[in-house]
């Protein structure tokens, strides 16, 4: 079993990359994977050769990636090792490696969202923006990742490449729709990737593979080069984000990937604060367990409140308490995803050659049709979307951060996701891409079969330093990730 390792500072001598490949440093994070490149205790190409090893071992078990880019990514790891020897540093990422969900384009790769109508696409011709800004940073594309057809799934399956297994029971799903980018991440074959989310799509698999993961506030980050691309009534909804192990991962790949491209119109100019200045002494924290919708079983109930019961010496106040509206967040999801039905979305499907979906996106599509109307009833959405934003925001008058479930199960087995009774539960993320508000998801503790537990922690907009600042201090109480025991032990 892989144990979380020590302070670099006490890491060995460097050795060969196959004895690095024996020690813990795969399950460090990218930030101290980058300093221990910096101070040449190991180099680059050190570090991403023992990362290919890695996937090689767990990737036949787990399924997660769709591309793994050796000799390119080995290439890219000399060059940064020139680099260094020449006294450049690129980066704060300088030699890491990270991974790329299949929706965000990279130059030279195909990005086939999954679905069987780009199966055959050609390379993308230039980096997403935030893909540019993690290489600008001296990080290193290393895979692309799973993913559900076109991104419609809580479970990353799909006719291409089929599915993605849960790194703590491959009985079970690793989420969706970035579950590949979870399952890669949480095996320690990458440290850092990129996944989007429109209704829980980085805070799920992140949830359900034990790692960290955030969405953004709506409008934070640049979604240049996501393919499908933004753009509707359904942008202000979705964001690309960052997974990683560490919270102190997150911090840093936000800081990278901040502020507007020039492209993307719905991007203001609004800066980064640091979590390092958020005085958890002076915050009002919220919890709840059911948000009146679809309430958390109790191993997950369990795990919320022993989250809140920690942090409340170090903060102003906790108390048990949810908005109002929250009840109304799935309708609002579904009606914003589907007001005609999901014809659209077929349509789509066949204007680029998907003429076969996988199941689970047909799912989807089906439970959409309850929500199908006119122009007078999407005026009366919009109406309701407002209604709801405003009384979200009353709530923030006296409360400054929430911790409640990422989903109201552990992980749950393949095909699953798409039943009512467990779709109803995908609610609690929902509520927070409707509001268009920041999340935090982190492992705070386990079910008794062993599965990760979450737990979520939401702030206001632009609020991600408070939203990660709450995160970062119950990964330093409760533990946040732990290393899956069912995986080849090679670490």
């Amino acid at each position: 079993m892989v144990q979380r390792a020590g302070n670099p500072s006490q890491m060995p001598p460097r050795r060969n990359a196959r004895e690095w490949y024996l020690t813990p440093i795969l399950t460090l994070s990218a930030r101290e994977q980058a300093r221990l490149i910096r101070e040449r205790r190991i180099s680059s190409r050190e570090l991403i050769a023992a990362h290919l090893d890695r996937i090689a071992a767990v990737n036949p078990v787990l399924n997660a990636t769709v591309e793994v880019q050796h000799e390119r990514a080995l290439d890219d790891a000399a060059t940064s090792d020139r680099d260094l020897a020449a006294g450049t540093v690129r980066g704060p990422l300088h030699g890491v490696p990270f991974s790329i969900k299949d929706s965000i384009e990279q130059a030279g790769a195909r990005c086939t969202a999954g679905t069987v109508g780009r199966r055959d696409a050609a390379p993308s011709t230039a980096d997403a923006t935030l893909v540019a800004r993690l290489r600008r940073a001296g990080a290193i594309p290393i895979a692309r990742t799973n993913l559900p057809d076109l991104l419609f799934a809580f479970e990353s399956a799909n006719l291409i490449f089929g599915q993605t297994n849960n790194p703590y029971d491959v009985t079970r799903t690793s989420g969706g729709s970035s579950g590949g980018e979870a399952a890669l991440i949480a095996a320690c074959g990458s440290p850092l990737g990129l996944g989007s989310d429109a209704a829980g799509s980085v805070r799920l698999p992140a949830a359900f593979s034990g790692i960290a993961g955030i969405k953004p506030t709506s409008g934070r980050l640049p979604r240049t080069g996501h393919f499908p691309p933004a753009g509707g009534w359904l942008e202000m909804v979705w964001q690309i984000g960052p997974l990683a192990r560490r919270v102190e991962d997150l911090i840093d790949a936000m800081r990278l990937l901040n502020g507007p491209d020039g492209i993307d119109p719905t991007v203001p100019d609004v800066s980064f604060r640091e979590p390092a200045q958020v005085n958890l002494g002076d915050l009002r924290v919220a919890f709840y367990t059911d948000n009146g919708f679809a309430a958390a079983d109790s191993e997950v109930s369990g795990v919320v409140r022993k989250a809140a019961a920690a942090i409340a010496p170090a903060v102003r106040s906790v108390a048990e308490a949810r908005p109002a509206c929250l009840a109304a967040a799935y309708d609002l999801e579904m009606k914003f995803i589907g007001p005609d039905g999901g014809d659209g979305l077929r349509a789509y499907l066949r204007e680029i050659g998907s003429t076969e979906v996988h199941p689970l996106l047909t799912g989807w599509l089906d439970k959409l049709e309850p929500y199908r109307t006119d122009l007078a009833g999407m005026a009366r959405y919009w109406a309701e979307l407002d209604a709801y934003r405003a009384e979200m925001m009353r709530f923030l008058g006296d409360y400054d951060a929430i911790l409640c479930p990422a989903y109201i199960h552990p992980a749950l087995p393949h095909g699953d996701s798409i039943r009512d009774g467990n779709f109803r539960g995908f609610s609690h993320t929902m509520a927070y891409n409707m509001a268009g508000w920041p999340g935090v998801t982190l492992r705070c503790g386990e079910s008794r079969t062993g599965l990760p537990i979450a737990v979520q922690v939401v702030a206001a907009p632009w609020r991600e330093d408070i939203a990660l600042r709450v995160a970062l201090w119950l990964e330093e109480a409760l533990g946040g990730w732990k290393a899956s025991a069912s995986l080849p032990p090679s670490l």
